[in-house]
């Protein structure tokens, strides 16, 4: 009986039209929130939301009809979001250990798969432990605030994903911002934060709208100097950077340097999401304890947690489909360069093609979509006022032909609207 009438009051809900708020507050919030979108539009900077009807991967289906559209914007760097056995693995783990835990952690939210990759994470990047978190978002809010006091410091570059910066702003520490891996005014923030109890330098290793890596031997060596830890953000990176894929650090041989990695699930590692910190065992306990993001937040769904085990899984069996990702990142960026676009970065599969201009920018993206390509247009908040860029983004799973196919439709576009002479 208590069914039929859940079931009636539901039904009763959602039926009818939309309800909206009234009163003189309600009108004064939408008139202000309707100017902020007017405003937003006007400046070139409205960031729509293209449907897609297909799974992720490098050609895609959108709504409206759109078919054969080779993605260059996803960060599906190893084309694991659709590996059959990745689906495969999800699968299994969904019909094993169900939709979802409808709990935190500590409560009866862990199943031996969550600590099974925690292991596997932990073994991957070889350090003592990990833990996870729902995304890196929530990694990068939870870490700061559970470890650092009054009494520490933190130095943080000043182009930082905003995870990053915002899980420095929750916590007590003092704050030094350093200029955009400027290792002189690094070493000038570290012999200011002498006077602090601990120091902690926080950066990503590879910067996602820049597509340029941190200088981490430079870093760690200024942290050995000043007797500092190293925090890296490695989004960006895991699954594909060094030889084995283990990232930045792996990459310029600083493992035993670097103290603290976050990471993410859903990028490279099967793109569902997901996101974790791997460091001490002692500092992973502490984050069990103290990290608020983590307490206060359900259990990944086994699901992800399925599909990510199985994609670290390929990575650790073989690193070929990493290091297949050198040769297409080089001959996008070689191609663009001869034809006289401005990539930044430098050797990593984020290709930024500066534009300079916002509306530049997403018109540019809109004509490059109607020729088959999607990428898309990025400006001011998510990049600084005047460097309005279109982020290519390569994918393992890119074949040659889709590269040139790219580059050929970046150089028509870009002389029809100025933007190559």
């Amino acid at each position: 009986m208590w069914r039929a009438a859940a079931v009636r009051a539901l039904r009763g809900a959602g039926a009818g039209a939309p309800r909206a708020a009234s009163g003189a507050a309600a009108a004064q919030l939408r008139r202000r929130l309707e100017s902020e979108l007017e405003d937003i539009r006007g400046a070139g900077t409205w960031k729509s939301e293209r449907v897609i009807t297909s799974r992720q991967g490098p050609h895609l289906r959108l709504a409206g009809g759109g078919t054969g559209i080779i993605n260059f914007c996803a960060n599906n760097y190893l084309g694991l979001s659709s590996h059959p056995e990745v689906i495969r693995a999800a699968v299994e783990a969904l019909e094993k250990f169900g939709a979802g835990l409808s709990s935190v952690r500590f409560i009866c939210g862990t199943q031996s798969i969550h600590k099974d990759l925690e292991e596997k994470i932990a073994r991957f990047h070889q350090r003592e432990d990990s833990i996870l978190y729902a995304s890196c978002f929530d990694a990068n809010a939870g870490i700061f605030e559970a470890l650092l006091t009054p009494e520490d410091a933190v130095l943080s570059d000043e182009l930082n994903h905003a995870s990053i910066i915002d899980g420095i702003r929750l916590c007590k520490a003092n704050k030094y911002r350093y200029k955009h891996m400027d290792m002189q005014d690094l070493e000038a923030k570290l012999k200011e934060a002498q006077k602090h109890r601990l120091r902690l330098v926080a950066t990503d290793g590879a910067f996602s709208m820049d597509g340029d890596i941190a200088p981490l031997r430079e870093i760690c060596q200024l942290a050995q100097k000043y007797d500092a830890l190293v925090f890296i953000d490695e989004c960006h990176a895991t699954g594909f950077l060094g030889p084995n894929g283990r990232g930045t650090d792996e990459l310029l041989g600083v493992m035993d340097k670097v103290t603290i990695i976050n990471s993410t699930l859903g990028k490279a590692l099967g793109g569902a999401a997901g996101g974790y910190t791997t460091g001490p065992k002692a500092l992973i306990d502490l984050l069990r304890q103290r990290s608020r993001p983590y307490l206060f937040s359900n259990s990944l769904p086994p699901a992800v947690v399925g599909c990510a085990s199985k994609a670290l899984d390929l990575l650790m069996e073989s690193n070929a489909i990493a290091q297949s990702m050198a040769a297409k990142t080089q001959r996008f960026r070689s191609k663009m360069t001869a034809a006289g676009f401005t990539i930044s970065g430098k050797d990593h599969p984020i290709c930024p093609v500066m534009l300079g201009d916002a509306r530049l920018a997403s018109v540019m993206a809109e004509d490059m979509l109607n020729r088959g390509i999607y990428v898309i247009g990025f400006s001011y908040p998510v990049v600084p006022k005047g460097k309005a860029r279109i982020r290519v983004q390569i994918s393992a799973v890119h074949s040659d032909e889709d590269i040139d196919r790219c580059v050929e439709a970046f150089t028509e576009v870009g002389r029809k609207h100025g933007a190559l002479s």
